[in-house]
C-alpha cells in the first residue's frame, strides 16, 4: 500500500486574474457618474432609476454573469492620486480608504466623452467588483466598487429615502480609473458641502442584497471574510462579518428602531441569524452548483456560443439569500457585478502528499434553502417535494499540479486532474411530524397524510433525476423494529412509496432502494457495521459512478449519472456515518483515476483517511443546527472510529 502522508494546509495561492463579464449598456443620465470628468466637476446631471418593493416567488432561479478568466495589464501613472484600496495581504476587515483626504487635482490631459467611456465599456465588459467602499452624504450613499487589481472603479447611487416604499438605485455603467474615480468622489464632496460632505461610512468585501420590514429599506454588507478553499485558481471565502446599513437619513429620527418595535423586533430576528458561521460565497466560481455541472455548462457553451459569453444561472435552491438579492435585481442592470449568492453549508479543503504529489482534497456541503428549519420543527416533506434537512455533499480530489481547470494546449476545462463525487441526504420524503412539546426524549411519530399516489415522494424524487440523474440509490438506515413503533411506521411506508413509483419507471431508471436497520447492528455482536457499509458502498459507486474531468471519454472524461440518497430519522448520526463510508470509497476510485494509488481501496490506517475523517467529523458538525446535534456527531465519529479497530481485528477485509 503507497505510504500516504496527510498535511492539513491552506489553500495553494493562484495568479490573480481579472474577471469580465458581458453586459449591456443603459442609456439613461447619471448624475454624478456616468459624467466626463473635467476640472474635478461633474459636466451632466443624473437621473435616478426607481424601482418597485419585488414580490417574486421563492423558486425563482437567478441570472447570473458568468466569470472568465482573462489577463490584462493596465498601467497607472504615477502622478495620479490614488483612491486608496481595501488591504489585500488579509482577508479579516478591510482597511478604510483615505481618499476624502481632498487634494485639488489636476485634470485629466484629455476628458473623456460619455459616448467614447460607453463604447470602451462594451468592448472590455463590465468588470466583477470584489472590494467596497460606502460613502455617505445626507441624503444618499455612494458605493465604490473597485476590481481585484484595483485598476478599475465603477460607482452605485443609492438614495436615502426612510419614507419611501420603493428602493431608488442608479449605476453607472462607466468603468473609472482610479484617477478618474477620485475626482469623481472630491466632485460629490464639493457639491455636498453644505451639508456636511461626502463621508466614508465602512468599507466591505461583499453586497448580500437588500431587506425591507416596516420601514426603510437596509443594504447587508459583507465586512469580513476569511479563505477556506481554492478550486480551479477560484477563491472560495467564508464570511466572518456582516453589517446592516439603513437607508436612512440622519434626520429620519422616528425611522430608528428604538423608536419603533416592530422594527426592531424584526431587526433582532434578523441578528439572530448568524451569518458568521458557515455560510461562504466565492467572487469567480459557482459554489451553487457541482463541479460536473459548472464544467459541464462551460464547455457547451464553448461549443455552441464561443464568441459569447453565457449569462448562468445560480442554483437558487442553495442560495441563502435570494430574498434579499430580489430588489438588487429588480434595480440593477447588472446585478452579479455588484451583489454575491451565499451558500450555508460547509466547506473545507486540505492538502495530501503522496510520494511527493500534492493532492487535494476539498468538501463543500450546501443545505437547501427550502423546507429548512430547526430539528422536530421540519420533518418529511411537503406540498412542493422539498425535504426537510436537504444537504448535497460534494467531495472534490484534484492533483494540483495545475490550478486552472484548463488542460495544456486549445482545450479549456479539461484539465484531466479534477474529480468529485457528490452525495445527498434528506428527510424521508413522507408528510410526517414529530412531536416537540414536553421533555420526551424520543417524540412519537405521525403521518399525517396517508397519500395513496405518494405526491410529495414522487415530486421529490422527479427533482433528484433532474439534478443528479438516474440511478438514485436510497439508503435507509431507520429502525426495523422497535417495542413502542416510532420510525418503524416510516419504515413501511417509505418502502411502500418507493415500490409505488417504481411501477412507472423504466427498469434501467428504477429507484434502488436499501433498507437497513444501522441502530440495531451497531448494538449486535454477530453485525460487523462499518464492513456492512463497504460492501453497500461498493455497491453504489459502479452504478452511479463519479466526475473525472478530461477532453473525451479516451482521455478519462466521467460522468457521475445518479446519486446515493441517505437518511435516518435526523440525517445527522447514522447518515453521517453511513456517507463518510461511501464517500471513503469514492476517495479510492478517485486517487485511482488520477494515478495516485494502484488500487481504489485505501485503509482506514492510513493518513489519508485519518484526515478524511476529520474533515467529515467537522461537515457533521457544520450541517447540525443546533448544539445538542453537534454532540451527537461527534459521539457517532467516536463510535466509527471504535467500530473499525474492532472490525481490524475480526477481519483483514481492509
Amino acid at each position: 500500500m503507497e505510504n500516504i502522508v496527510a498535511s492539513p494546509s491552506k489553500p495553494i495561492l493562484a495568479n490573480q486574474t481579472i474577471l469580465r463579464a458581458e453586459s449591456s449598456f443603459g442609456q439613461e443620465d447619471w448624475e454624478p457618474s456616468r459624467v466626463s470628468v473635467e476640472n474635478g466637476h461633474p459636466s451632466e446631471p443624473l437621473g435616478t432609476a426607481t424601482m418597485s418593493q419585488p414580490s417574486k416567488q421563492d423558486e425563482d432561479a437567478r441570472s447570473t454573469t458568468p466569470s472568465v478568466q482573462l489577463s490584462y495589464n493596465l498601467s497607472v501613472s504615477s502622478d495620479e492620486r490614488i483612491v486608496e484600496d481595501i488591504a489585500d495581504d488579509g482577508d479579516g476587515e478591510p482597511c478604510l480608504e483615505k481618499s476624502l483626504q481632498q487634494a485639488t487635482l489636476p485634470p485629466l490631459p484629455s476628458a473623456r466623452s460619455r459616448t467614447a467611456q460607453q463604447e470602451n465599456a462594451k468592448e472590455e465588459g463590465i468588470v466583477r467588483m470584489h472590494k467596497f467602499s460606502l460613502y455617505e452624504t445626507a441624503t444618499r450613499y455612494y458605493m465604490v466598487g473597485m476590481d481585484l487589481l484595483d485598476t478599475r472603479f465603477r460607482i452605485l447611487k443609492i438614495e436615502r429615502a426612510p419614507d419611501s416604499d420603493d428602493l431608488s438605485i442608479a449605476e453607472d455603467d462607466i468603468i473609472y480609473t482610479k484617477r478618474e474615480m477620485s475626482q469623481l468622489l472630491d466632485a460629490i464632496n464639493d457639491g455636498n458641502k453644505s451639508s456636511g460632505g461626502l463621508k466614508l461610512k465602512c468599507s466591505a468585501w461583499g453586497l448580500l442584497g437588500f431587506i425591507k420590514f416596516t420601514g426603510a429599506y437596509y443594504m447587508l454588507l459583507v465586512t469580513k471574510r476569511s479563505q477556506v478553499a481554492m478550486i480551479g485558481g477560484h477563491y472560495v471565502y467564508q464570511i466572518d462579518g456582516t453589517e446592516l446599513v439603513p437607508l436612512t437619513t440622519a434626520a429620519s429620527s422616528r425611522h430608528k428602531p428604538e423608536k419603533n418595535l416592530e422594527e426592531a423586533r424584526y431587526i433582532g430576528i434578523l441578528n439572530n441569524l448568524d451569518l458568521s458561521r458557515s455560510f461562504y460565497f466565492s467572487y469567480s466560481y459557482d459554489i451553487t452548483r457541482t463541479l460536473q455541472n459548472n464544467i459541464c455548462r462551460e464547455r457547451h457553451n464553448l461549443e455552441t456560443n464561443p464568441s459569447i459569453l453565457p449569462r448562468h444561472e445560480h442554483n437558487s435552491m442553495f442560495v441563502w439569500n435570494n430574498h434579499l438579492l430580489d430588489p438588487a435585481t429588480r434595480a440593477l442592470k447588472n446585478t452579479d457585478d455588484w451583489c454575491l449568492p451565499i451558500i450555508h453549508g460547509y466547506v473545507d479543503q486540505s492538502a495530501l502528499s503522496v510520494y511527493g504529489r500534492l493532492v487535494y482534497i476539498t468538501i463543500i456541503a450546501r443545505r437547501s434553502r427550502f423546507f429548512a428549519g430547526a430539528r422536530f420543527l421540519k420533518r418529511g416533506a411537503n406540498d412542493l417535494g422539498y425535504v426537510a434537512n436537504d444537504v448535497e455533499t460534494e467531495q472534490i480530489v484534484s492533483e494540483m499540479t495545475t490550478t486552472s481547470f484548463h488542460s495544456p494546449g486549445p482545450k479549456l476545462y479539461s484539465n484531466p486532474q479534477y474529480t468529485s463525487y457528490v452525495q445527498h441526504r434528506g428527510s424521508i420524503p413522507l408528510c410526517w411530524t414529530q412531536g416537540n412539546a414536553g421533555v420526551t426524549p424520543k417524540p412519537d411519530i405521525e403521518l399525517n397524510l396517508i397519500d395513496p399516489f405518494y405526491s410529495a415522494a414522487a415530486l421529490h424524487f422527479n427533482n433528484l433525476f433532474e439534478r443528479y440523474g438516474a440511478p438514485v440509490y436510497v439508503l435507509n438506515l431507520i429502525k426495523a423494529r422497535e417495542r413502542t413503533p416510532r420510525e418503524s411506521k416510516l419504515l413501511e411506508e417509505y418502502t411502500n412509496a418507493v415500490n409505488y413509483l417504481n411501477q412507472f419507471l423504466p427498469a434501467d431508471k428504477k429507484i434502488i432502494y436499501k433498507a437497513w436497520d444501522m441502530s440495531r447492528a451497531a448494538k449486535s455482536r454477530d453485525q460487523d457495521v462499518i464492513r456492512t457499509l463497504e460492501e453497500i458502498a461498493s455497491d453504489i459507486i459502479p452504478k452511479t459512478g463519479f466526475f473525472k474531468n478530461g477532453d473525451n471519454t479516451e482521455s478519462g472524461l466521467r460522468l457521475q449519472n445518479g446519486v446515493a440518497r441517505t437518511n435516518c430519522i435526523d440525517c445527522l448520526d447514522r447518515t453521517n456515518a453511513a456517507q463518510f463510508v461511501i464517500g471513503k470509497q469514492a476517495l479510492g476510485y478517485q486517487l485511482h483515476a488520477l494515478g495516485i494509488i494502484e488500487g481504489t481501496v485505501v485503509r482506514y490506517d492510513t493518513d489519508a483517511v485519518n484526515l478524511f475523517t476529520n474533515m467529515w467529523h467537522d461537515h457533521g458538525d457544520s450541517i447540525a443546527i443546533h448544539p445538542e446535534t453537534w454532540l451527537r456527531v461527534s459521539k457517532d465519529i467516536t463510535t466509527i472510529r471504535s467500530w473499525t479497530l474492532n472490525a481490524k481485528r475480526r477481519t483483514t477485509f481492509f
